[in-house]
Formats: C-alpha cells, structure tokens, sequence
C-alpha cells in the first residue's frame, strides 16, 4: 500500500495515532513494515474519549493487544470529551479533535516524539473540503488537512493523505487483519457522516472521481493559500500606519502590547487590485484576531471604494468584536474587546495611584507610580528655617481634566488635550500619566519639557524606582 514516507527521516521517533479503525490500523501495519527500511522507531497512542462506553473500552483494548502484538510501546490518554465540549461549547466532534490534538501536542512538547502519525486518507479530505465548501470557506478552508502540521516541538503527518479508505481496507482484508468499527460514523446526526453516507455519494453520481477532484482542489488551495501569506507579508508593512492619527498631524504610538488597532492609507488601498487589496483587509483584521468571511471584507471594500453617488460608510460592526472606521485619508480596524480590556485596565491602574504628598525639602518613593522625587530648597531659602516651614508640599498625581501646562517655548499655557496631540502621547495614557502639582501649579510632567520657573524656591529631580 503507498505511504507518503517523504517527510521521515531515519533516527526520528514517531508516535502512530490509532483508533482501531481501518485507517488508523492500516497505518500500524504498513508502518511496521516501512519502519526498519526507513530507520525510525515507532510507537503507538490512542485517545479514549469517554464516549460510547464498553464499546470505547474494547478499542483501547484492542489497539493495546495490536501495540503489544507487534512490540511497540504503548500510550493510552483517557478524556472525557462530553464534560469538554460542554464547557467549551463545541460539539462532540471538535471536542473530541481538540483533546487528541492535545494529546499529540503533549507528547512532541514532553519529547516523546519528533512527529505523530495520523491516518487521514483521501476520503477524508473529500469530506473536509466538502464541508469547508458549504460553509463558505476561503482558500486557507479549501486547502483542507494539510499533510503536515508544524507544531512547536515538532510536526503532525498525514502519510495516507494519498490513499482512497477502499484500497485500505481490501489492503487490511488481504492481511487478514481485523479491525473496529466505530457505531457514531454512521450516525447521520454529525455532518460529516451525512456528507460521508448522503451527500458524496449523490455527487459520485454526477463525477465518479468526485473524491479525487475535491483531493486536487485541496492541494491547489494549499499553494494559492502559502503563495498569498508570502505576499501578505512583503506588502502588510508598507500599507499599516503606525499608531493613531492625532489632530495637528502626526501620529500617536502606544507601546502598549494590546492596542488593539489598525491603519491603513485608503489611497494605498485603492492602488491596490481588488484581489490583492480584499486579501490585505482580511489579513489585518486576521493580525487583530478576526477572522472575516466574504460580507463582512465586501462592506470593508465598499468603504475603502472611491466617492460615489452613493456614499460609503463611515462606520462598520463587522463582527461581534471588530469595527472599522473610515476617516477622509484611513480605514482604521478597531477590536473593541481589546479597547474595553485596555480601559479597564487603565481606569483600574488609575485608581490605585492615590495623590502622594512629598514634603519640600524631603524625599519620596510613590511605589504606584514606580518613581523617586526628591525635593530641594534653592537659594536663601536653605538659610532659614522660617522659609522652610512656609514651603507648601508638594503633591504627586494623575491628570486631571482642566490641567494645563506651560511648554518650553510657547506662548501660554496648554490644555492637557492638546500637549498630548502636540507630542503624540496616545492618549488611552491620560488616565495613569504623573505630573507633580504645586499650589494648582503643574511644575513637572512625564516625558514633557516646561518651561522652567526661576521663582520656584524648590527644585526637582525625579527618577525611576531602582535607578539609584
């Protein structure tokens, strides 16, 4: 039976994933045989879900006889896939993926292996890229089970990726090898067995390869899908802006990790072919964490669109948590689940900075803050202690609304408003950004120069905790 052994390579240790089913049990055997040739070292694992009982009981138990039977080692992982699904509120079926692909994840991360083995066969990618048609997919969904996965420790195989289940079992028949019929897969309440047992064979009907066909469609998404990443990831840089517009020009950058936004020039957009300029709004919104099917990226094409008789849209709820705004110049992707969490975050951050009072002169760690002020008299100020017991203290806060600042070299003092547009501080800071008050005087901010006051009987050095 052929067996795509391309990706093994000798000295590698690789775990064969088995049901009992078919598939899976002609992927043991056919391994067996391969697997001095090749020079790897096997052994097996299998996945009780906790789903059909006795029945569950006796495939785990077969498959061990199957391990022992041919000396390989073997691993049995007991889940309860029922109490997981409800949970994560996925059906059976993905929970029970889920938990396997978990089990393979552990056992590549625990060194146990470099690769797992899986026995999907051609049919199985029939039924998926079916599937993924129905649903709408993109080409990344047609391009179906790839036939190898790349983890972090290591890849997941699929070496029957080739093979049609017939073949396999008049393989497993010649054999004389038995092997466990699983009762759920013809249970039609799954969409998969009613694509496998209704719809395919209504479409062999139309196409005998139909099977074949849909394996083709599969392998061409793949390369369309790799070709687009690539091109993805040599324009994406030149089309992102950096940071938020701001009024006066320029543009605000926050270093926060969640800012949770992105820009885009509508000019550079509309220079771009519609094919090209649909993928790049898709992938900024896959680099936020969204994924958009076709309605939600055509609304995106329609605001990006050149002026019409019919205006496009200022503002878009493409999904449950992402938004897209359009300004004269950008298109901007908003996640708003990250801008209420950054919020949040800030308005928490905000009310534990308590106001700190520092004594003139004297000296103060304002932990919250993670800053050291150290206060000194100037002047003639030193000489008496009269003076000193006059010196108001100073106190050190958040921003409040009304503050105001005078800037080296202007004219004036400065809202708070616009000292952040001039300077472009992201203004989701405002809430936890410091400034040292004295007598309603604004005498220090972070990051930003003022203009000194000669009259000031005190000066300040300010430094970040565990600076010295």
């Amino acid at each position: 039976m052929a067996l795509d052994a391309s990706h093994l390579r000798a000295g590698m240790r690789v775990v064969l994933a088995v049901s009992g089913g078919a598939d899976s049990v002609a992927l043991l055997r056919v391994m067996v045989q391969r697997a001095p040739e090749i020079g790897v070292m096997l052994s097996v694992v299998h996945v009780h879900h906790g789903i059909r009982g006795q029945a569950a009981d006796e495939d785990a138990a077969f498959v061990a006889a199957l391990a022992e039977q041919f000396g390989l080692p073997f691993h049995l992982h007991k889940v309860d896939t029922p109490a997981y699904a409800a949970e994560h509120r996925e059906t059976l079926e993905e929970a029970a993926r889920n938990q396997r692909y978990t089990v393979f994840g552990e056992h590549l991360e625990q060194g146990l292996a470099d690769a797992v083995l899986t026995a999907h066969t051609l049919d199985d990618q029939a039924e998926t890229v079916l599937m993924k048609l129905l649903r709408g997919a993109w080409t990344e969904g047609l391009s179906g089970i790839h036939p190898v996965l790349s983890l972090p420790h290591g890849k997941i195989l699929r070496p029957l990726l080739g093979v049609r289940r017939v073949e396999i079992e008049a393989w497993l028949r010649q054999l004389e090898q038995t092997w466990r019929e699983d009762g759920t897969n013809a249970d039609t309440a799954f969409t998969r067995n009613r694509v496998r047992h209704e719809l395919l064979p209504q479409l062999t009907t139309y196409n005998p390869q139909i099977a074949k066909s849909l394996a083709q469609l599969a392998e061409l998404a793949r390369d369309e899908d790799a070709y687009w990443r690539r091109e993805m990831n040599r324009l994406m840089p030149a089309l992102l802006l950096p940071g938020k517009a701001v009024r006066g020009g320029g543009r605000a950058v926050t270093t926060h990790p969640g800012d949770g936004s992105l820009g885009m020039e509508l000019e550079r957009l509309r220079a771009l072919d519609p094919a090209v300029r649909r993928r790049a709004l898709r992938e900024a919104a896959r680099r936020l964490g969204a994924t958009l099917g076709f309605e939600p990226v055509e609304r995106l094409m329609a605001m990006v669109a050149t002026e019409s008789a019919k205006p496009a849209s200022r503002r878009e709820q493409l999904t449950a948590q992402l938004r897209a705004e359009r300004t004269p110049r950008e298109l901007r992707l908003i996640l708003e689940s990250a801008v209420a969490k950054d919020a949040e975050r800030q308005a928490a951050q905000s009310s534990r900075l308590e106001p700190v009072e520092i004594s003139v002169p004297g000296e103060s760690d304002a932990v919250a803050y993670g800053l050291r002020v150290r206060v000194s008299l100037r002047g003639e100020c030193e000489l008496a202690d009269a003076s000193v017991a006059k010196v108001e203290p100073l106190v050190l806060r958040v921003l409040k609304a009304g503050d105001r600042v005078r800037l080296r070299y202007t004219a004036g003092k400065k809202p708070l408003k616009e000292v952040f547009a001039r300077l472009h501080l992201d203004a989701s800071l405002r809430s936890t950004w410091p400034l040292i008050i004295w007598r309603g005087e604004v005498v220090w901010m972070k990051d930003v120069v003022l203009e000194p006051d000669p009259m000031l009987p005190f000066t300040l050095e300010v430094s970040s905790l565990g600076e010295g």
